[in-house]
């Protein structure tokens, strides 16, 4: 469910998220009053009120926890991308000499550049990885050994370029990790009940003035619901209209892809 809700445009995970949920949220103050008098629930605003003053707390740092967590996690994907396209761009830089062998390696990297940026992109997208993208990752180490087994670089120079090519297998790892969702399902399933239980709290109390009541409910499911809204849109970092860009790898591709 969040995959999806995290694919769709941002103003229908809104509509889906706040805007309906708080109408629904608005109503039920006038639902509550038809029912019961004002005089039997005003009988319970002082003790209501002291009780979701903590279930307000309770929650307030539940979902402030979620946020900063899937926050993290969506920066970690961003220098994950990052670290990869360093760490290609500088086994580029390591391959500066003329011989065949090390032209062929140059080619194997940006292949699998290439491959990254069309076909790794649109599967994370949909919490899946791309065989195609693996093989290449695979010939570029298998390049790699031969141009070492060659003795065509320096020692020191290969076992840079190893070290670049480890870092390049690490990102991609943890991308692709990212890519399946941030938020265990247990959190989820925490979240709505809690959202739903903080707001449907506030039916409990009444006030005189039954308008001002239905918009401080409002109010608190607007901003209930949009700290879910935050989470939903970033729980799958390479998925929706929030998601992390494969621009640093193009870049590195338009600075060495013409290069022989």
């Amino acid at each position: 469910m969040s995959l999806y809700l995290s694919t769709l445009p941002l103003w229908l995970s809104a509509l889906i998220l706040v805007v309906i949920p708080t109408a629904v949220a608005m109503s039920g103050p006038v639902i509550i009053r038809r029912r019961i008098s004002l005089e039997r629930l005003t009988t319970n605003n002082e003790i209501a009120g002291f009780k979701f003053a903590t279930v307000g707390v309770i929650y307030a740092v539940l979902i402030a926890f979620a946020v900063i967590v899937v926050w993290e996690r969506f920066s970690d994907g961003e220098s994950a991308v990052l670290q990869e396209a360093g760490a290609a761009a500088t086994f580029y830089r390591l391959t500066a000499a003329p011989a065949p062998d090390v032209a062929s390696t140059r080619e194997a990297l940006s292949n699998y550049l290439k491959l990254a940026i069309e076909r790794d992109w649109p599967q994370m997208a949909e919490e899946r990885e791309s065989s195609d993208v693996t093989r290449a990752l695979n010939d570029l180490y298998a390049a790699t050994v031969r141009l070492a087994d060659k003795g065509v670089l320096a020692p020191a120079v290969l076992n840079e370029m190893f070290r670049q090519l480890d870092t390049i297998t690490q990102a991609r790892r943890t991308r692709l990790h990212l890519a399946s969702g941030i938020v265990p399902d247990i959190l989820w399933i925490v979240l709505f009940v809690g959202a739903f239980l903080t707001i449907g709290f506030t039916f409990f109390f009444a006030t005189e003035n039954l308008s001002a009541q239905i918009l401080m409910t409002g109010v608190l499911s607007v901003l209930v619901l949009m700290g879910l809204l935050v989470i939903v849109s970033i729980d799958h970092p390479f998925s929706g209209p929030v998601h992390i860009e494969s621009e640093p790898l193009e870049r590195v591709m338009q600075d060495f892809g013409g290069r022989s």
